[in-house]
């Protein structure tokens, strides 16, 4: 007789979903599958788990699995699933919650992942000036990721110089980074760190 693959029932998980609307006001446990979200998602191609399957996966309690997940770093919070959502669920801002826990956990390097690495390096550069300076964001995205190695090997990079001399020279591509008037009430905004289940709950059992 053929040995048979034990059967692994999962049942739902409402700790997840409700810590994730304790934190974010949002509440994965509404989604029904209908899969309007991932049907209308331009960014399929590249994800390794779809948006319904996200959500789904928070609703069986597989928060990990989801956190290492390439998705939530791909979603580029368009909100057609937002919109699309027949139980207005904002899934952008669920796909931004769970950006924010997996950087909180440390659960992402930036050279492990070309997104986050992009992602931080443009936050930071909005964090210090309110405006991106794009000179300055290349250079840190293309270090943090090491991202220059793969384009000196196989050309690119001398390609990519070249354009960027060519918008310098037509005035495209400054050189001296310039900042808003007012970056108070930015860094107020900066400093509201998301704090993640797990340190919360380790400051209240402190």
């Amino acid at each position: 007789m053929e040995d048979r693959a034990e059967v692994v029932f999962l049942e739902p998980d409402y700790d997840v979903t409700g810590k994730i609307r304790a934190l974010s006001g949002i509440s994965p446990e509404l989604c029904y599958q209908c899969r309007k979200c991932t049907s209308g998602c331009p960014l399929t191609f590249a994800m390794d788990y779809y948006p319904d399957q996200i959500v789904r996966y928070l609703l069986l309690g597989l928060e990990e699995k989801v956190l290492s997940s390439a998705t939530v770093w791909v979603c580029s919070a368009c909100e057609t699933c937002t919109t699309r959502c027949p139980n207005e669920i904002d899934i952008a801002g669920l796909m931004d919650y769970l950006k924010q826990q997996a950087h909180a956990r440390g659960l992402v390097r930036p050279k492990e992942n070309l997104s986050y690495a992009f992602h931080k390096a443009f936050l930071d550069d909005i964090g210090r000036r309110g405006r991106v300076f794009e000179t300055g964001l290349l250079q840190r995205y293309m270090l943090s990721s090491g991202a220059w190695k793969a384009k000196l090997s196989d050309g690119t990079l001398w390609e990519e110089i070249r354009l960027g001399l060519a918008l310098f020279r037509r005035g495209r591509l400054p050189l001296r980074p310039r900042g808003i008037r007012d970056t108070h009430e930015l860094r107020r905004l900066f400093e509201k760190a998301p704090v993640s289940s797990e340190n919360t709950t380790q400051s209240s059992a402190s």
